[in-house]
Parts: structure tokens; sequence; C-alpha cells
């Protein structure tokens, strides 16, 4: 007992070291994870290097599941279960009365390793789920998760909509995106676990940030269901502009968001009869 206590207190602060904040936690999950001490040695080398905790482990823990998240796919952040929370409070008003069709349709947009899709899945105890992404090596390990979690549905290789069947048009009642968001010339201040072993695609959202998110509202329309929704995360400091965007392409927008995680999600429709698409922003 005192010598597992004093390798797990070297570990700590080896970690600790390397800047790891919740460095007791992962010593505990290494541990776990590690069969044999050269394998524990080399996981611990590679995260002190910067490594992502999630990459070393093979999953990533979202929401009530263990999805599996392979090296260089984007790992899912805690703040984006906000996202996923917003999606499914909006089914409900969404769907009901709208004679909507069964099994709901759920599409992901740049879905990297699918979590956001399946935890939406999931919730909704039936889906139609479509996760894209424009990174084959991310399709690859959203499909095996959809597999693994018995989700309905497929994952695409593609731009956006371009892979979707043309038979979803019209159909779709959650549509969601967490796209990259962060601005290109902000991407070098973003942590070594991201900046250096994440795909740039999955990070880098143009000048501003917005670049990926604006095509995302500007195609929304052909392809929401009447009474569908369309979550998007972004930040607090962008909501506004793409509340505005929203506007312009005629969806009635408002952002919402969580203090505790620091997350903001935009949720567009199409507007009902005599609604106007000015946009509103949290108090």
């Amino acid at each position: 007992a005192a010598p597992a206590r004093a390798e797990r207190a070297g570990l700590v602060d080896t970690l600790r070291s390397a800047g790891c904040v919740f460095a007791e936690e992962e010593a505990g999950l290494l541990l776990a994870a590690a069969t044999r001490p050269a394998e524990l040695a080399g996981m611990v080398a590679s995260r002190a290097a910067g490594t992502p905790l999630e990459h070393l482990l093979g999953w990533v823990a979202f929401r009530d599941r263990r999805i599996a998240v392979d090296p260089g796919v984007f790992v899912p952040r805690r703040r984006t279960e906000f996202l996923v929370e917003q999606a499914i409070a909006q089914f409900s008003p969404a769907i009901a009365g709208s004679g909507a069709h069964h099994p709901p349709v759920v599409v992901d947009l740049c879905c990297g390793c699918g979590a956001v899709g399946i935890a939406i899945a999931d919730a909704l105890g039936a889906a139609q789920l479509h996760a894209v992404d424009i990174d084959a090596h991310a399709v690859s390990n959203a499909a095996r998760n959809l597999a693994t979690a018995g989700c309905a549905g497929h994952a695409h290789l593609g731009d956006l909509y371009e892979p979707l069947p043309a038979t979803l048009r019209g159909r779709i009642d959650i549509l969601v995106a967490n796209a990259p968001y962060v601005p290109t010339n902000e991407i070098a201040l973003m942590p070594p676990e991201a900046r250096l072993y994440e795909p740039p695609v999955a990070l880098d959202g143009g000048p501003d940030g917005l670049a990926v998110l604006r095509r995302v509202v500007a195609g929304a329309s052909d392809w929401l269901a009447p009474a569908g929704r369309l979550l998007l995360e972004t930040s607090a400091r962008q909501a506004p502009d793409l509340l505005a965007t929203a506007a312009t392409h005629g969806l009635a927008a408002e952002a919402a968001h969580a203090t505790d995680l620091d997350a903001t999600v935009v949720i567009a429709s199409r507007p009902t009869d005599g609604q106007d698409t000015r946009v509103t922003l949290p108090a």
C-alpha cells in the first residue's frame, strides 16, 4: 500500500509540474489504464509532453458515456454538454404538434468522434442520426461510436451539408454543429493539447472564428423541418454576429449561456407566422 501511494504521489507531482490542472484525477486514470510499468511510464511521459489525456486513454467522458476518441481526432469539451442539453430541451417544443415523422432526424455537423449526436439520440430514446465531418479519420471514429452506441444512422465524409442524402432536405428536426470557432490568430494561444494534437480543421474558424458557422447558418433553411431547430456552439463575444447572420438568412434566433461552463449556444428556427427575426441575447 505504501509503495502504491508513493507511486501515485510521484505521478501526481510529475503531472502537476507539467501543468496538468487535474493532476490527481489524471494520475488515477492513467494508473487504471496501464497494464504494465513500462506502459504507465510511457503514458505519463506523453501526457507531460502535452498529449491529450483522452488520446492516451482512448476515450472521453461525455455526459453519461465513455466515447472512444482516436489520436488526432478533436476531443469534445465539457462545455459542449450545454449544446446537447439545449438541443434536448428544444426537441419537445420543436416537434410537439408539428406532425413530424418518427423517429426524429438528428444531424451532427462537424461531428468529430460523434459524441454530440450520440448524446442527443440517447436522450431522445430513438433517432435517425447522421454525423458529418470533413476529416476522414474523425468520420471513421464516429462511425465506430455510432455502431457501439446502437444508433440508427450513418457517418458521412464531406463538407457540411454536401454528403447528406437529398431525402433529408426539409426533414431535419435537430441540426447541431460544434464547428470550429477559434479565430485563426488565436490558435497559437491555445493549450498544446489542442494546437499540437488536434487537427487544425477542427479548431480554425477563420479570421473572426465564424467562417464555418456562417456557412452552416446559410444552408440551414433548406434542410430544417418546418418546426426544426438549429443549434450552434459559439462564444459569448461571437454570439451577436452569429445572431445577426441568422436574421439575415430569415431565421429567428436567440442565444443561451451557461456561466458555470462558459458555454454559449445560438438557437435558430424558421419564424412562425407573424414572428419577426429580431435576435435575442441572454439577459
